[in-house]
């Protein structure tokens, strides 16, 4: 006998049949799995401090960039190839500014003090990748986002854009100084 079979017709078989005790098992085990995950997600973002929690805010990106300038103007101590240090002091809100293709300004932050930095972009999307750690996230124009920060440890760290920006993403590279509690006067200048 021919297949008459056109599709529109449910296919014979014995999908609707009650399922194997075997495939309820693995079907609950997968459940409580799913369950175990979606609780841990909290209890990671709370207990875990891997998921940054912080101030965020819309805000025009001209408004910001023009924070970052004063901010800039107020706290500068020297210059590295035409891009600004600053050092503001411990406790301070420091500005950072996202655009094609540079980071502005270089922050000088001192080891162990507590800063609260605002992350926005001047155009499009970037990344903020601090390396050599494991800290990403996403600079998006029009929203200031605010992290409490406390350096650990004293290095001179590069901030990567890892959102592709534009044909010179690749050169998208910024600075992070982090001087021990009293050598921040020394640390900055011109080079």
């Amino acid at each position: 006998m021919p297949n008459t079979h056109t599709g529109l017709e449910s296919p014979k078989g014995v999908w609707w049949k009650p399922a194997h005790p075997a495939e309820k098992v693995w079907v609950t085990i997968a459940f409580v799995w799913c369950m175990v995950l979606f609780a841990m997600m909290p209890l990671w973002h709370f207990k875990g401090g891997q998921n940054p929690s912080g101030i965020r805010r819309k805000v025009e990106p001209t408004a910001f960039f023009r924070r970052t300038q004063e901010f800039i103007a107020q706290y500068q101590i020297g210059e590295d190839q035409g891009i600004p240090i600053v050092a503001p002091p411990p406790g301070s809100d420091v500005y950072l500014t996202a655009m094609s293709f540079q980071w502005t300004p270089i922050l000088q932050l001192e080891e162990g003090a507590e800063y609260t930095l605002h992350l926005s972009s001047l155009d499009v999307n970037h990344g903020f990748n601090l390396n050599p750690l494991n800290v990403n996230f996403q600079v998006v124009p029009g929203y200031d986002y605010g992290l409490k920060v406390q350096p650990t440890a004293a290095g001179d760290f590069r901030i990567l854009c890892n959102e592709f920006c534009g044909i010179g993403h690749h050169t998208m590279v910024g600075r992070l100084i982090v001087v021990g509690g009293n050598s921040a006067a020394n640390a900055g200048g011109s080079r």
